[in-house]
């Protein structure tokens, strides 16, 4: 099973690398590999296993912890949604907002209800995470890239506020929002980020910094939660037997990891830039390769 210690590292892993853009997944399975934990290594590949409950906590903590920040926009989105209902239209800049979002959740949501199980099983290995992790860094060092060479600027402006929304509401389409949830299903493999290619998926197809990066982090919120609500009943069934107060000890860990970790990025993104987290993707990818190759881990 799963002791509190190892329950609550990866709970705190998954909380903060959910977020920064370099893969909550691929560090669950690195870390858990590095330090030698067998059991859970073995778990996290499993057709079914403890692992699985354990991930549908983790989800659900951080999408709390997403939507309790987020909160005053959100109670705005899902009443513009309703609004919008109503009237048969989107008007305003919060309920085309809500629509922007939906749209941009289904084609993750559909991939991955279909493949996910299989990619998990195939790739949530060391090996493989390692390679994913600097590939993942190859990604980010391209969004810098491109961000410098098209001059993009990082405007501080409150993205809870209308004035905001209504900015990213006119800059997006329901294209270019297919295009960035589209986008989430590279996060499908263990050691690409969500956060980092939805935010690079923002910026190119026309948000400035600032906005990608938190129209990025409301639509991790969807994604997450209802990935967690979805597998809920594995924690509640026998999968979890033996092990749901330490499942519990992780998930809170995640969730409090995950709700101060998006309050320091929601801050970092409005003049930082993504390049420190490319180094340490190549940084961590080929530490773990050396580590691997060198016999001190077995991949």
């Amino acid at each position: 099973m799963i002791t509190y210690l190892q329950s609550m590292l990866l709970g705190l892993l998954q909380g903060i690398s959910e977020l920064f853009p370099i893969s909550s997944l691929g560090h669950s399975v690195l870390f858990a590999w590095l330090f030698g934990w067998t059991n859970i290594v073995k778990q996290q590949a499993s057709t079914e296993s403890f692992f699985l409950a354990y991930l549908v906590m983790l989800h659900v903590a951080t999408a709390t912890a997403l939507l309790i920040f987020y909160r005053k926009q959100w109670i705005k989105i899902i009443k513009g949604f309703f609004s919008s209902v109503s009237k048969r239209k989107a008007e305003t800049s919060n309920e085309k907002l809500a629509w922007l979002l939906i749209v941009a959740t289904i084609p993750a949501g559909i991939f991955g209800l279909t493949f996910e199980h299989m990619l998990r099983t195939q790739f949530a290995k060391p090996l493989s995470a390692a390679i994913f992790i600097i590939i993942n860094g190859f990604i980010l060092l391209f969004g810098d890239y491109y961000i410098k060479n098209h001059h993009i600027k990082k405007p501080k402006r409150d993205f809870l506020l209308d004035t905001s929304a209504k900015h990213t509401a006119d800059k997006m389409t329901f294209l270019r929002a297919g295009m960035i949830g589209s986008a989430q299903i590279l996060a499908l493999f263990a050691g690409i980020s969500r956060s980092g290619v939805t935010i690079i998926g923002g910026i190119v197809t026309g948000l400035d910094y600032e906005d990608a990066a938190r129209f990025s982090f409301l639509l991790a919120t969807p994604i997450i939660l209802a990935a967690g609500l979805l597998k809920l009943p594995d924690f509640f069934g026998p999968l979890a037997n033996g092990a749901r107060p330490q499942i519990l000890a992780g998930a809170l860990v995640a969730g409090l990891s995950a709700y101060f970790t998006v309050r320091f990025l929601d801050k970092y993104f409005q003049n930082k830039t993504l390049r420190p987290f490319a180094i340490y993707c190549f940084a961590l990818g080929i530490f773990m390769l050396l580590v691997g190759f060198l016999g001190y881990r077995q991949f």
